[in-house]
């Protein structure tokens, strides 16, 4: 029988710290509004890291943006993370809570916590330039859909 998942508060190093060793193709994020970590009886499941959107389009001062969530595989973590990030969110007084995923990623944390798919977006074609060659991946280039849960 798994053990149910808890929620802590969690420092931005902490965060990026299991994020450098299990994310498939994030780096650590350089600042953040607040990160929220999935326990398992005494061990870190997960991560969740927030803050303003990436986008200035979508950085009004009312939303904030899923920069990242990571998990070592532990059923139901995402969901309970991106639930849990909503959540806080909202209790902070912003008004919507959104992310992006890989448009080759099924979607199905997100759904279960809730959100909703918004449309697809390109991605990443500007960090090709040479000036930012140095942070492009591979990654950087796919189509990502844009997720959201209800506004408050």
């Amino acid at each position: 029988m798994s053990e149910r998942l808890q929620l802590r508060k969690v420092e931005l190093v902490t965060a990026n710290d299991f994020v450098r060793v299990l994310h498939r193709h994030h780096r650590p994020v350089v600042g953040h509004k607040f990160s929220l970590g999935a326990v398992a009886g005494e061990f870190l499941v997960g991560v969740v890291i927030v803050g303003r959107p990436v986008s200035r389009m979508r950085d009004d001062g009312n939303t904030l943006e899923v920069t990242r969530l990571c998990t070592d595989g532990t059923r139901n973590a995402c969901s309970f993370l991106y639930g849990a990030a909503a959540r806080a969110c909202f209790a902070l007084g912003y008004r919507r809570i959104g992310t992006y995923l890989l448009a080759s990623e099924t979607g199905a944390s997100v759904l279960g916590a809730g959100w909703r798919c918004l449309g697809e977006r390109g991605g990443g074609r500007g960090l090709y330039r040479p000036a930012h060659e140095k942070t492009a991946t591979h990654w950087s280039a796919s189509s990502y859909l844009n997720w959201r849960t209800h506004e408050r």
